[in-house]
C-alpha cells in the first residue's frame, strides 16, 4: 500500500507566523494506521486492567508535568489565552486519571436468578477499534475525553485531530507512548478530514466512531457509520440559552455570563449564545454585562498582560461571526457594546445586541465567536419556551435564587448539560452530551467508558 505524505505548516492566528510542521497522510495512510490498530487490539484488550490503568496514570502525570510547555504550544496554535490553554492541558490530564481509576472498577453485572438451577451475569469487553475525530477549539482535552476511556476499556485508537490545531495533540501522543501505550494501540492520523474519515470508518476493524463537531458534519459521519453499523458517539452543535431570573444573584450572573460566553474567545460548543433576562433586572443586567464587555482587552493571548480575548482561529471564523452580527443589525437589532475600530487578522471585537428578531441567525444558530443576543422575558414559561425553541440541546445556564424554580426548570429545559448558577459545568467525572440534534451518547464519567464496551450476557445451567 503506497501512501503519500505532505508537510502541514501550522500558523499562529495571532500573527500568522509558523508554529510548527507535521506530516499529513492520505486515505492509504489512514488504512495502514487502521491495520496497525487492528493488529494491536487483541494484545491491548486482553491486558490486565491494572496495566492499562498504570499507563493512563503515567500519561496523566506527564501532562501535568509539562502543562506549561504544552499550554504555550496550544495557545500559539489556537489563539487561546495562555491561562486557558494551560488549564486545558490539566483538564486533559484529569480525563486520563479518571479513566485510569475507572478501568479497575468492576465491569458487568450479576442478575438475580428466577429459576433455582440457573445463574445469570453480564461481561463488559472492549468493542474494537475506535475512531476519535476532534475539532480545533479544545483539541487536547476533547481528544483526551475520547482516547482515555477507549484505552481504559481495551480498545485501540485511531485519532484524527483538526488540521488547524494538531501540534499539542501530537505531543500528547508522544507522551502516551513514552508512558507505555504500545505500538499500534494509539495511532495519530493527520490530513484532509473528509478523506481520512471515510477511509477510517470503512475499515473492517472499526467498531465505534466518536465525533465532536458541527451537526452538519455529524450527519455525514452518521451516514458513513450506518453503512457498516458502526456505533456512533456524537457531541454536536450547541446553541446554549443563558436564563437570568430576578431572584438570582446578579453579580454571579454577570460573572457567569462573561465566562459562559467568552471562554476560548467564544469558540466553545457549550458557549452561551442567547441571553434571556427577566424584565425587573433586564436593564441592570444588560448595563453591567455591556460595561464588562466594553472593558475587555484584545491582543496576543500569550503576551503579558494576558488580554481578555485573543484571536479567533482564522479569518474565516471571524467573517462568519461578523456576518451574523451584520445580518441582525440589518434586520433592526441594536448594538449595545461600543463600536471599535476594525481589527487586523482574525482578531474581533465582542458584540452584544438587543432587539434581535426571531428570523435573524444570531437568534437561532450556533455563533462560535464573541457575539450574542440579549432578550427580555416577563414570565417563567416564556423563558423556558424560548430556551427550548431550537433543534439543539447541548448545554444551558440558569441563574435563580429559588430552589423551587431550579427544581422545576431542570426538568423542563431540554439540554444534556445544565449549569445552575454555574458557568463552568464540565468535569471529567460527569457525563457530557446533548439532546435532540446536539448528539448521541455521553462522554466522561462511567457512561463514557461504557460507550467503548460491548456486553455479553451469560446464562448458566448448574449441574
Amino acid at each position: 500500500m503506497q501512501t503519500h505524505a505532505t508537510l502541514l505548516e501550522v500558523t499562529n492566528p495571532a500573527d500568522g507566523g509558523a508554529v510548527g510542521e507535521l506530516l499529513c497522510t492520505d486515505a492509504a495512510g489512514a488504512r495502514a494506521a487502521a491495520d496497525a490498530a487492528a493488529a494491536a487490539f487483541e494484545q491491548w484488550s486482553r491486558s490486565p486492567a491494572r496495566t492499562r490503568a498504570d499507563v493512563l496514570l503515567r500519561t496523566s502525570a506527564a501532562l501535568i508535568d509539562q502543562a506549561d510547555e504544552l499550554g504555550l504550544l496550544l495557545a500559539r496554535e489556537t489563539g487561546k489565552r495562555l491561562p486557558e490553554a494551560v488549564g486545558e492541558i490539566r483538564f486533559a490530564a484529569e480525563y486520563f486519571r479518571w479513566f485510569a481509576e475507572e478501568a479497575r472498577r468492576p465491569a458487568g453485572q450479576l442478575i438475580p436468578a428466577e429459576a433455582g438451577r440457573r445463574r445469570h451475569h453480564t461481561l463488559a469487553r472492549a468493542v474494537g477499534v475506535a475512531v476519535c475525530l476532534t475539532p480545533w477549539n479544545f483539541p487536547v482535552s476533547i481528544q483526551a475525553r475520547k482516547i482515555a476511556p477507549a484505552l481504559a476499556a481495551g480498545c485501540t485508537v485511531l485519532a484524527r485531530p483538526s488540521e488547524k490545531a494538531p501540534l499539542a495533540v501530537a505531543r500528547m501522543f508522544e507522551l502516551m507512548h513514552e508512558a507505555g501505550v504500545p505500538e499500534g494501540a494509539a495511532n495519530l492520523v493527520i490530513g484532509p478530514a473528509a478523506e481520512l474519515t471515510e477511509a477510517l470508518i470503512a475499515h473492517a476493524a472499526v467498531r465505534v466512531v466518536s465525533f465532536t463537531g458541527s451537526t452538519t458534519v455529524g450527519r455525514s459521519i452518521l451516514k458513513l457509520a450506518a453503512e457498516r453499523v458502526v456505533r456512533p458517539l456524537m457531541e454536536l452543535g450547541g446553541d446554549a440559552p443563558f436564563i437570568v431570573f430576578a431572584d438570582g444573584d446578579l453579580d454571579r450572573a454577570v460573572e457567569g455570563a462573561m465566562l459562559a460566553k467568552f471562554r476560548n474567545n467564544g469558540q466553545s460548543c457549550i458557549a452561551a449564545n442567547r441571553f434571556y433576562v427577566e424584565a425587573p433586572v433586564y436593564e441592570e443586567f444588560t448595563r453591567r454585562f455591556t460595561a464588562r464587555v466594553d472593558a475587555m482587552t484584545i491582543g496576543d493571548p500569550v503576551v503579558a498582560p494576558i488580554p481578555d480575548l485573543g484571536p479567533l482561529i482564522d479569518a474565516g471564523r471571524k467573517r462568519a461571526v461578523a456576518e451574523l452580527v451584520a445580518e441582525a443589525r440589518g434586520l433592526g437589532a441594536r448594538l449595545l457594546t461600543a463600536e471599535r475600530e476594525e481589527l487586523d487578522g482574525s482578531f474581533m471585537a465582542p458584540a452584544l445586541l438587543s432587539g434581535v428578531p426571531a428570523g435573524a441567525r444570531l437568534s437561532c444558530e450556533e455563533v462560535f465567536g464573541p457575539a450574542a443576543a440579549i432578550f427580555r422575558f416577563e414570565h417563567e414559561e416564556e423563558a423556558v419556551t424560548a430556551a427550548n425553541a431550537t433543534e439543539m440541546g447541548l448545554a444551558g445556564y440558569l441563574y435563580t435564587g429559588s430552589i423551587d424554580r431550579a427544581l422545576r426548570l431542570q426538568e423542563q429545559i431540554e439540554v444534556g448539560i445544565l449549569g445552575l448558577n454555574n458557568a463552568l459545568p464540565s468535569v471529567a467525572f460527569a457525563p457530557m452530551g446533548g439532546w435532540k440534534q446536539s448528539g448521541l451518547g455521553r462522554e466522561g464519567a462511567r457512561q463514557g467508558l461504557e460507550e467503548y464496551q460491548e456486553l455479553t450476557y451469560v446464562s448458566t445451567e448448574l449441574a
